[in-house]
C-alpha cells in the first residue's frame, strides 16, 4: 500500500516530467499535445482528490486550515492558467508565456506542500493512518479523472 505522502510525491514527481517534457517541445506538435493532455488530466484529478481527501483533513485543525486554504487558492489559480492554455493556440506566444508561468507556480506549490504540508500534515494524519488517506486519495483520483470534462462543462455554463 502506498501512503499519503508517496502517493501526492508520486504525482508531483510524473508532473515535473511532464512539465520539462512540454517545455522541451515546440508550437503545437504531437508531442506538445500528448504531453499536454497527459498534465493537464492529471492535474486535474490530482488536486481535486488532494483537496477531498488531504486538506480536508488538515482543516479539521486550527493550524492546518491556513494551510490548507492557501493550497486549495493556488489549485484555484493554477487551475485557472490551466484552463487558458487549454484554449489557446499552442504555437502562439502567448502560450509559451503562459506555461512558464505555470511552471513556475506549480513548481513552487509542489516543493511547498513537500516541504512544509508534510511536516504538519504528519502531526494530523497518524502513520497507522498514511497507507489508508491513500488508498482513499488514489481512488479519489481516479474518480475525478472520468469527471473532469463534467466538471469544465458545468463550470462554462456557470
Amino acid at each position: 500500500m502506498t501512503s499519503i505522502y508517496d502517493a501526492i510525491k508520486d504525482d508531483h514527481d510524473a508532473h515535473r516530467k511532464l512539465l520539462n517534457k512540454i517545455a522541451e517541445t515546440t508550437g503545437d506538435s504531437k508531442d506538445r499535445q500528448d504531453a499536454w493532455t497527459e498534465f493537464f488530466n492529471d492535474v486535474k484529478s490530482h488536486a481535486a482528490a488532494e483537496e477531498e481527501t488531504f486538506y480536508s483533513k488538515l482543516m479539521q485543525e486550527t493550524w492546518g486550515q491556513d494551510a490548507a486554504r492557501h493550497s486549495v487558492s493556488e489549485h484555484k489559480e493554477l487551475d485557472d492558467l490551466m484552463e487558458e492554455l487549454q484554449t489557446t493556440d499552442m504555437s502562439s506566444p502567448g502560450w509559451l508565456a503562459k506555461f512558464k508561468t505555470l511552471k513556475h507556480d506549480y513548481e513552487h506549490h509542489m516543493e511547498e506542500e513537500e516541504e512544509d504540508v508534510f511536516k504538519r500534515a504528519k502531526e494530523v494524519i497518524g502513520k497507522e493512518h498514511n497507507d489508508a488517506f491513500g488508498k482513499r486519495f488514489q481512488e479519489r483520483k481516479n474518480e475525478e479523472m472520468g469527471l473532469i470534462e463534467k466538471k469544465r462543462k458545468d463550470s462554462l455554463e456557470d
